[in-house]
Formats: structure tokens, C-alpha cells, sequence
């Protein structure tokens, strides 16, 4: 994923969670995924989908139960 790719999807993140503090980062030594943050937070993991020749993005983002607790 370079870098003008990141920026897109980047972009369409923060347009669709309405957050412009939503930020999209390479990897060091991986050029399939990038990590995301909402500031300075990590909040997960994006991955590149080349299937059947057709691009797509998948976003994994784990929940631990002590972010929930109330």
C-alpha cells in the first residue's frame, strides 16, 4: 500500500466516521496493510484484499473488554 493509497482510503475514513483526527500509516516492512489511528491512538489494522483481481480493503479493529467497562 504506498502512499497515495493510504491517502484515499485515509480520506474516505475520516469522511465516513465523520473524524478528521483519523490517520492511516504505513508499516515498516509490510507493503500489504497499514496501521490506524484516531489521534494518537492505534485502533487497528488495514489490510489489502487483491482477490479475483478485484482491490478492496479490510479494517480489523479489536475491543478489548477493559475498553468497555463502564
Amino acid at each position: 500500500m504506498d502512499k497515495t493509497e493510504m491517502a484515499k482510503v485515509e480520506r474516505y475514513l475520516r469522511q465516513t466516521f465523520a473524524n478528521h483526527s483519523i490517520r492511516v500509516v504505513g508499516r515498516p516492512k509490510k507493503d500489504d496493510s497499514a496501521e490506524v489511528y484516531i489521534g494518537e491512538e492505534f485502533v487497528g489494522v488495514l489490510f489489502v484484499d487483491d482477490e479475483d483481481g478485484d482491490r478492496s480493503y479490510n479494517f480489523t479493529m479489536a475491543i478489548l473488554d477493559t475498553d468497555i467497562e463502564e
